[in-house]
């Protein structure tokens, strides 16, 4: 499994309406793509503004395909406006300990 955590600071003014955007657009979109597994907001218990976004994907052609084919860059540019800075895109693989034991 693929995970994708794009890290975002959002202008403190703009948080309610970016988290109303990524709830209506761009989850339903994320979710329709070929291998995905899961998408959401994490958001900080904190009081601070920075959000993560986490999808996760099935392998990691499925991950990469979802990032190349633009529609990734379509979705971030829905909130773009909404960023106090740049986005950090990380990119992980999960492996379970267990599997090993």
């Amino acid at each position: 499994m693929i995970v994708r955590l794009t890290y975002i600071t959002f202008l403190p003014e703009n948080v309610d309406q970016a988290k109303r955007v990524y709830r209506d657009q761009v989850v339903p979109v994320v979710k329709v793509q070929k291998g995905n597994l899961d998408c959401r907001l994490l958001e900080p218990m904190d009081n601070s503004n920075e959000y993560i976004s986490m999808t996760t994907w099935e392998t990691k052609d499925d991950a990469d395909a979802y990032h190349t084919s633009g529609t990734y860059k379509e979705l971030v540019d829905k909130v773009r406006k909404d960023f106090a800075k740049n986005p950090t895109l990380r990119v992980y693989t999960t492996e379970s300990i267990l599997e090993h034991a």
